[in-house]
């Protein structure tokens, strides 16, 4: 069985690919409006949104990225596996109900809609859609990055593609996933997170049993070995420090809301008392998946450093390094193809909300209406896919890990959408002024540090600092400005 590893996993991997095209040319029939393309209908039953909400979540983020922070950082990042949780209590909590009455109400095809009946105002619309533009670019590079490390890792252990570059992979991914997201839109991403979903919660707790008895003396002696070369890598804040990582705290709990990948799939399912439901699923599968985040970071850490496995050229290798030489062959082609089911689906759920913002949001707030918009938009999806490829070479070239460009990404949408959504749709007070000074102080912040490469002291994610400065903003401009006027209907949701 050993000797076939190579050509299962990438039986695997092929036969997924085979049946992305498949899902993405089933669901071109189904996709008959833009309205199919951005909002599958609102047509979205408890499981299929439960799962869309949790696989979208954790992608190539998760999968690729999280075991590459373990392996850097040790313990750091299980602040995000356990912290996330609480964001999805949050998530639901504040937006399930009053997300899906509001896009009901104007028919909405689009978080930037939603937020145009919230607050009465185009610019603050424009704003958002831009946010959502600029934030799409950081979590897409990551996906497309994510999915081109594994494949170079998978197709370099052949002869015949042994030296198949980064850039080769990538071209090939993007592909791939253009072909996938422009046939399909989202409709191909929802179905695709369903079966996606139940194949990485079965992996990932196989995976954590593999883990286990990768040492005979199982977590015990995993963490003897990390403990003894770094003790601050074992310990509850791992190298990162509290500072930092009660930052990642601050992010991806009330960061999760902000969201707009997770919080349009709110959107989309066929009733409104279905959120009651779609929240317990989508924890359990979380909960499930991330072991594997865990568990493979950890061990290959100390497989390094015991001197069982060669040192990585990269952490983002962690994954598929693991996968390859230490799990079993089936399981480890089962889990690479629930990895790229997992990465294709977010990315075109990434390219859905993108293409949205450029062809529909922005467009609409200006008074422009876009004739064939569904033909545009599946233009619009292969220009932002070519952006953000660019942008994942950048990255990768400034030494940006999958997990980090995450981070940034997940950063961005946080400090912009929480002030104007988590809390503008739960205090009536907030104004529109106030949402559009806070989400442009908070770009600003976030991409002058990003791109400016100014390292902020202790650790603090610069997403979480630009949250609180954008929160306080929204709140002390609003407390100074007039109160917005809003139709009847829309008081009523808001006072819910």
């Amino acid at each position: 069985m050993e000797e076939l590893r190579n050509p299962i996993i990438l039986t695997s991997v092929g036969l997924y690919m085979v049946l992305c095209i498949a899902v993405g040319i089933w669901a071109l029939r189904r996709t008959k409006s833009s309205h199919d393309f951005f909002m599958a209908g609102r047509n979205l039953g408890v499981i299929v949104t439960a799962f869309a909400v949790f696989s979208t979540t954790l992608s190539g983020f998760g999968f690729v990225g999280g075991p590459g922070l373990v392996y850097r950082m040790g313990m750091s990042s299980i602040w995000m596996v356990v912290i996330a949780v609480l964001g999805f209590s949050v998530t639901n909590f504040l937006h399930g109900k009053k997300l899906r009455l509001l896009s009901e109400l104007g028919d909405s095809k689009s978080l930037p809609d939603v937020v145009f009946l919230r607050y009465n105002n185009n610019y603050t619309r424009v704003l958002i859609a831009i946010a959502i533009i600029l934030g799409v670019f950081g979590y897409l590079a990551t996906q497309i990055l994510a999915m081109s490390v594994v494949l170079k890792d998978i197709l370099n252990e052949t002869e015949l593609f042994a030296e198949l570059t980064l850039g080769t992979s990538m071209i090939f991914s993007c592909s791939i996933l253009v072909f996938y997201s422009v046939t399909g839109g989202i409709i191909a991403s929802v179905y695709t997170d369903l079966i996606q979903g139940g194949v990485m919660i079965v992996a990932a707790i196989l995976i954590f049993f593999t883990v286990m008895y990768t040492f005979d003396g199982g977590i015990t002696e995993m963490n003897q070995v990390i403990q003894s070369d770094d003790p601050a890598a074992i310990g509850p804040w791992g190298t990162l420090g509290m500072i930092g990582c009660m930052s990642w705290v601050l992010m991806f709990g009330l960061g999760g809301s902000g969201q707009p990948h997770v919080i349009t799939k709110l959107m989309m399912n066929k009733k409104v008392s279905d959120v009651k439901h779609i929240l317990p699923i989508s924890i359990l599968g979380y909960l499930f998946s991330g072991l594997l985040w865990i568990g493979i970071g950890l061990v290959m850490r100390a497989l390094v450093v015991s001197g069982r496995h060669p040192e990585l050229a990269g952490a983002d290798e962690a994954a598929s390094q693991f996968l390859q030489h230490y799990a079993h062959p089936v399981l480890a082609g089962i889990v690479f193809a629930g990895l790229f089911a997992a990465i294709m689906s977010t990315a075109d759920a990434f390219l859905n909300i993108g293409t949205a913002a450029v062809m529909h949001d922005i467009p609409k707030a200006i008074g422009k209406t876009i004739k064939n918009e569904l033909q545009w938009a599946r233009i619009t999806t292969v220009i932002i896919t070519i952006i953000a490829a660019f942008f994942a070479v950048w990255a990768s070239n400034n030494g940006d890990l999958v997990a980090l460009l995450g981070a940034f990404g997940w950063g961005t949408f946080a400090a912009a959408i929480v002030p104007v959504v988590t809390l503008g749709f739960n205090w009536r007070r907030g104004t529109a002024i106030a949402a559009n000074v806070s989400i442009v102080v908070s770009l600003l912040m976030n991409f002058i540090v990003k791109i400016g490469k100014i390292s902020i002291p202790y650790g603090i994610d610069v997403g979480a600092l630009s949250m609180l400065v954008a929160l306080f903003l929204f709140i002390t401009i609003s407390f100074f400005t007039r109160e917005d006027k809003l139709e009847s209907d829309v008081e009523e949701v808001l006072q819910m």
